[in-house]
């Protein structure tokens, strides 16, 4: 329980951490796992289905004057400028009013502005949408990586961190599968198809909807924001629903942490902290997120095109290919995300980002050496990616965990919008631009660029990235309201 002394002092010590990272795996953990992962999923199926459906929406008849490099480039970058500014926005909030009333609001702004997204009758009216989309899914990368974080057990945060983020590419083979359904117009006519894709989204976020309300809220935000007796029930009934289920006596841990109550965190202290107090830690964030934002949302939003393009791939059948793409993606936080518990985090961010930088260096050269087809192509990024997601997820995982608890959000939200902003606007645009001449130099350009910031990203892991594996969020970063305990 909370010491009697919070009343008159300001001060509280609790065993609150301690308390949740000793827990075993349970069904409460698997709620989590459920009533928040599965964002991600409605993100891979947004970000799929415009890569998807690019050629469609370009064509006539679609109900959009709109060109197939306007929809891979400045609908994409938009996309992504709205996540960077939604996360900046709602990562804020976040920090201040907690993490379990902002992962609902960000996801009601996602499923307002996908329904909007549906029924657009001009190309400036889908940009605006595309843009506010982003807007929420950048609000809930703040929101939700803040709460995985803080309700999963140290031992099993980081495996859990990046299937969850990796659930991603689940989304993405839904949303390519649903693009060639879609697509066909033997079923639907061309300017009903796409929509119907759109809404299919609002549908499934309404179900989340519904399971993400028993989610609660940080047991450690509470604590630190004044709200102990509320924390200290919230994990007495956690520990004893885990006791009925396992039948098992949890032990009283002894490691326990004190805090001054204060308010709020404001810019200045959160910069201060995370750039003078931890310079190197900052670095390691910026270079995670460039690198693989560039990847990423370069490629994904215009491997479509270079199917259709290079490879003379029928704008409907492009969805199959990504299908395959994804799913190695999916495979990749899968297999190798206990390592990152095991083994650790440093050779395991370092090994992914520099092995999946490499193989994309090999993958350009043989394009250029024009030995590849759509499959051989398919192959060589599946083998690329398995690699690269788990790289990418665990970009959100390290920010998430090497900062005070004070500026979790706020840092997640940072680092993203900056790192996004830096490889996910200028990586549409510039790919769409490259691809788009027909030229196999500038695609293969394109690739490199890419492959090149993913290994200089994993040389900085290699010497920045932090021992976070089975270690508690409070040992790895103290918080600023942390005092000497009595």
């Amino acid at each position: 329980m909370a010491d009697l002394s919070e009343r008159e002092t300001g001060t509280l010590t609790t065993k609150v951490p301690a308390r949740l990272d000793r827990l075993p795996w349970s069904r409460w953990h698997w709620m989590i796992v459920i009533g928040l992962g599965t964002v991600w999923i409605l993100d891979g199926l947004e970000v799929t289905i415009v890569g998807n459906i690019a050629g469609r929406l370009s064509e006539e008849g679609s109900g959009l004057d709109i060109t197939d490099a306007q929809v891979t480039g400045l609908a994409a970058a938009l996309y992504v400028a709205g996540a960077c500014a939604g996360a900046l926005f709602f990562g804020r909030l976040t920090d201040l009013y907690g993490r379990k009333k902002l992962f609902l609001v960000t996801l009601g702004v996602y499923l307002a502005a996908t329904a909007l997204t549906a029924v657009s009758f001009s190309s400036w009216w889908f940009f605006l949408f595309r843009f506010l989309t982003g807007f929420g899914i950048g609000g809930e990368y703040a929101a939700i990586n803040s709460a995985i974080d803080e309700l999963i057990p140290s031992k099993y945060r980081g495996r859990v961190d990046l299937v969850i983020n990796g659930s991603f590419w689940l989304g993405a083979v839904a949303g390519a599968l649903l693009s060639v359904l879609a697509l066909d117009t033997d079923l639907f006519p061309q300017w009903l198809g796409w929509r119907l894709t759109f809404a299919l989204g609002v549908v499934l976020g309404l179900v989340i909807l519904l399971v993400r309300r028993n989610v609660p809220e940080s047991p450690r935000w509470m604590f630190i924001h004044g709200r102990s007796q509320e924390a200290d029930r919230l994990v007495g009934d956690v520990e004893r629903q885990v006791e009925e289920e396992k039948g098992v006596r949890l032990v009283e841990p002894e490691e326990s942490i004190t805090v001054t109550r204060r308010g709020a965190v404001g810019f200045g202290l959160i910069a201060k902290t995370v750039f003078r107090s931890y310079p190197r830690r900052a670095v390691l964030g910026l270079s995670l997120f460039i690198g693989q934002a560039f990847l990423y949302n370069a490629i994904t939003f215009g491997f479509g095109s270079i199917l259709i393009r290079f490879f003379d791939v029928p704008s409907g059948a492009t969805g199959y290919y990504f299908a395959v793409i994804a799913f190695g993606n999916l495979l990749g936080p899968l297999l190798l995300g206990r390592l990152f518990d095991t083994l650790g985090r440093r050779p395991m961010i370092a090994g992914t980002y520099v092995v999946s930088g490499l193989l994309l260096f090999a993958t350009a050269w043989l394009f250029d050496a024009g030995v590849l087809n759509a499959v051989t192509m398919t192959a060589c990024w599946c083998v690329v990616l398995f690699f690269a997601s788990a790289g990418a997820s665990s970009a959100y995982l390290t920010v998430s965990e090497i900062f005070p608890m004070e500026t979790r959000a706020m840092a997640i939200a940072f680092f993203y919008a900056i790192g996004t902003a830096a490889g996910g606007i200028s990586g549409p645009l510039i790919f769409a631009e490259l691809t788009s001449s027909g030229v196999v130099g500038d695609t293969v350009l394109a690739f490199c660029i890419g492959a090149a910031l993913m290994v200089a990203a994993g040389i900085v892991a290699f010497f920045y990235a932090v021992a976070a594996e089975g270690r508690s969020l409070e040992q790895i970063a103290t918080p600023l309201s942390a005092t000497p305990p009595r």
